[in-house]
């Protein structure tokens, strides 16, 4: 299932009614008192703000772009968390609160601020610090969590969220940058030429893989979205959970040279199957995948761009500079399909 297309003036300007004021009133409108301290999260496809409560604590609040994802795919997000925190695994869930008036707790609340209504969630604030992948025992720990999570998510799929595929993630990428100008004229055939190549030597591989187990992931799951605490990984910011392979979740825990990337592996899988049993064929997966993501990442940088938060943050991105470093991360990347995979044995 892709996204919705946005409308352009939601595309545009999304969060241009959303200040602080308008943060603390949706806050408070769930019967929280506030101390009014506001501090924004760094967040691009959301707005994610830290409140402070006057009770002392302090929550996160999610402010989901509008339009992005259907309400059934955000209450899946939601479900899957509950799911994985119920069963003590170390995830950050949405918290249940009641809107008022006797209705029921509920983790998607809406709040609507001039002619644009916003969805939100709030969460519990959870501090903790990066996880050291060059440490083997973080990674053996990491593994085991990771099989808890699959174990949990083979249960059943997702009815409403995105589908892994090459189609969702590198030809429709392909496709938005081709139609829309935004890369240079004089390295136009290049990207035409090379992208198109790259799907076309994709494509067998994820024919060839087509048989793997499918599981509910939580699709981004790269060291910026994990706090390590108490010796073990807590998982945050489930808004690209997804259907796909298992792999999805461990090659981002992957860096380094060749060798590096061999030894991280084995210490992942290791712990990775005393919960779950790991997939060898999903090992051609890995720089296909890599690929899509740098495809995909551009894409979603021109889809945003009109954003007024994108230039801001992104001034280096629409450059000729940018697409050319681009194609050549494109071409390195045609050079690693090639490569010998990584093993499940030393």
């Amino acid at each position: 299932m892709q996204d919705k297309p946005l409308s352009s003036s939601v595309q545009s300007h999304p969060y241009e009614l959303l200040g602080p004021d308008q943060v603390l009133d949706a806050i408070e409108s769930l019967g929280l008192e506030t101390t009014a301290r506001v501090f924004g999260l760094n967040s691009y496809e959301n707005r994610v703000y830290q409140i402070g409560l006057a009770s002392g604590e302090y929550i996160v609040a999610k402010f989901y772009r509008p339009e992005r994802w259907s309400n059934e795919q955000i209450l899946e997000e939601h479900g899957f968390a509950r799911e994985l925190a119920d069963l003590d695994i170390p995830v950050v869930p949405p918290l249940s609160i009641s809107p008022g008036d006797g209705q029921a707790e509920q983790t998607l609340h809406n709040f609507a601020c001039g002619e644009q209504n916003f969805r939100f969630a709030l969460f519990p604030r959870l501090a903790g610090r990066a996880p050291e992948l060059d440490n083997p025992d973080n990674l053996l720990v990491m593994g085991r969590f990771l099989g808890r999570v699959h174990l949990a998510g083979a249960q059943r799929l997702f009815d409403h969220r995105v589908n892994l595929s090459l189609e969702q993630f590198a030809v429709t990428s392909r496709e938005f940058l081709l139609s829309n100008d935004f890369i240079p004229a004089s390295l136009l055939a290049a990207y035409e030429s090379l992208s198109r190549d790259l799907i076309d030597r994709l494509s067998p591989v994820f024919e060839q893989t087509r048989g793997c187990r499918t599981v509910r992931l939580h699709g981004d799951c790269h060291p910026g979205n994990i706090l390590w605490r108490e010796d073990r990984p807590h998982f945050v910011d489930f808004d690209d959970a997804m259907n796909g392979p298992a792999i999805q979740d461990l090659w981002m825990m992957l860096a380094g040279d060749r060798d590096q990337q061999q030894g991280q592996l084995l210490e992942i899988v290791e712990g990775y199957e005393e919960f779950y049993d790991f997939d060898a064929r999903e090992l051609a997966l890995i720089e296909p995948l890599r690929t899509m993501r740098i495809m995909h990442y551009s894409a979603w940088l021109a889809r945003r761009w009109q954003d007024p938060a994108f230039p801001h943050s992104f001034p280096w991105f629409n450059t000729e500079r940018y697409w050319a470093e681009h194609i050549l991360e494109l071409r390195e990347q045609m050079s690693a399909l090639n490569e010998p995979l990584l093993r499940l044995f030393p």
